[in-house]
C-alpha cells in the first residue's frame, strides 16, 4: 500500500503540551479522519504536516520521497484551517483573485462553480458580502471551495463540518468520494474531528489521538472486525465484565467494548454483541486511553 504521508517519531513540543512521539501513515487514495476531543493536538498535528508550524523531532516523508514541506510539496496539499484562512473583510471575489495568484492549480471556475453548489452568498454572482458579514457555515463553505478548486494531491482539513448544517454535512461527503474517485487512487483526504457522527461514510481509514498520543489507527472494516459492542440486562453484567475493556451501566442495563476475539464466550453468558459503528468506537477507544492514562498516574 502506497502512503501519502509517513511519519517518523514526529514530536512538537511546547511549554504545556507536547505531541508525540508519533508513528503513523496517510494511506493514498482514501480518507483519513483524525479522532480525538477537544485539546487532543489534532490542529497541531496538521498544521505540522503541512509545514505551518516546524516540528521538534522525528520525520515526515511526503508523496514520493521528499522529507520537508517545500513549496513543491505545499502545491500538491490543499489545506483548509478551521477559521481565519483569509481576511475577514474579503469578499468571495478577493478570494479567488488571490488563490489565483498563489496557486497556479486554482481554478476560479471551478471556485465559483463550487460557490454555487454549496448555495454560497457569492460575489461570483453578483454580490459583493464579506467574510466578516457571513455565518460560520457560510464561512466554511468558502474555505472548503477554495481548495476543492485546486488541483492536489492532497486535502487537509481541519474540522471541515464542523460549522456545516446536517445537509451541508452530507453534501460534503458527496465531494469527498467525487474527489477521491477523479484522482482514480491517487488523491487523499485527511480530515480531523472531534464527532463523527456525520462524517461517518466519509473516513475509511482513523487515527484516534488523546492527550497528544495516538491511541489506534487502522482502516475502519478492520476496526469494527477488531472490536465489539457488548450490552445486556444486569443480570449477566458479573459474568461478561472479565471481557469488557470499558464498562457504562446502571441498575437495569450495561454496555461495553470488548475484542471481537471474546463474541462466542459473550454470547454464551447470553449477552449481545454488536459490530460497532464509527462513532461507538470513537467514544470507548477514547475512554479506554483515558482510564489507563488515570491508572498509569495513580501508580
Amino acid at each position: 500500500m502506497k502512503n501519502s504521508i509517513t511519519a517518523a517519531g514526529l514530536t512538537k513540543n511546547y511549554k504545556t503540551f507536547t505531541l508525540g512521539e508519533l508513528n503513523f501513515e496517510i494511506p493514498k487514495g482514501f480518507a483519513t479522519a483524525l479522532i480525538g476531543s477537544n485539546g487532543a493536538g489534532k490542529t497541531t498535528l496538521l498544521d505540522v504536516l503541512c509545514g505551518i508550524i516546524s516540528k521538534s523531532g522525528g520525520e515526515v516523508t511526503y508523496f514520493n520521497g521528499e522529507t520537508d514541506a517545500t513549496p513543491s510539496v505545499k502545491e500538491k496539499i490543499g489545506y483548509c484551517a478551521a477559521q481565519a484562512l483569509f481576511p475577514v473583510e474579503w469578499s468571495t471575489k478577493e478570494i479567488a483573485l488571490s488563490c489565483e495568484a498563489a496557486f497556479s492549480n486554482f481554478s476560479r471556475e471551478k471556485f465559483a462553480e463550487i460557490c454555487a453548489e454549496m448555495d454560497i452568498e457569492s460575489e461570483l454572482k453578483g454580490k459583493k458580502k464579506p467574510l466578516s458579514k457571513m455565518s460560520d457555515g457560510n464561512k466554511m463553505r468558502v474555505y472548503l471551495a477554495s481548495v476543492f478548486a485546486r488541483d492536489t494531491e492532497l486535502l487537509v482539513l481541519d474540522e471541515p463540518g464542523s460549522n456545516l448544517d446536517p445537509l451541508m454535512r452530507d453534501r460534503l461527503c458527496d465531494r469527498f468520494r467525487q474527489y477521491l474517485d477523479e484522482g482514480d487512487g491517487e488523491k487523499t483526504i485527511l480530515f480531523s474531528t472531534h464527532n463523527i457522527s456525520d462524517m461517518e461514510n466519509a473516513a475509511d481509514y482513523v487515527i484516534f489521538m488523546s492527550n497528544g498520543k495516538i491511541v489506534e489507527k487502522g482502516f475502519v472494516e478492520d476496526l469494527k472486525e477488531k472490536y465489539i459492542i457488548v450490552r445486556d440486562d444486569i443480570a449477566t453484567y458479573e459474568r461478561t465484565k472479565q471481557y469488557l475493556l470499558t464498562k457504562s451501566k446502571n441498575a437495569t442495563v450495561y454496555s461495553g467494548l470488548s475484542l471481537a476475539e471474546n463474541r462466542n464466550a459473550v454470547e454464551e453468558i447470553g449477552a449481545a454483541a454488536e459490530i460497532p459503528t464509527l462513532q461507538q468506537l470513537s467514544i470507548e477507544i477514547l475512554k479506554l486511553y483515558e482510564a489507563k492514562e488515570k491508572e498509569r498516574n495513580q501508580a
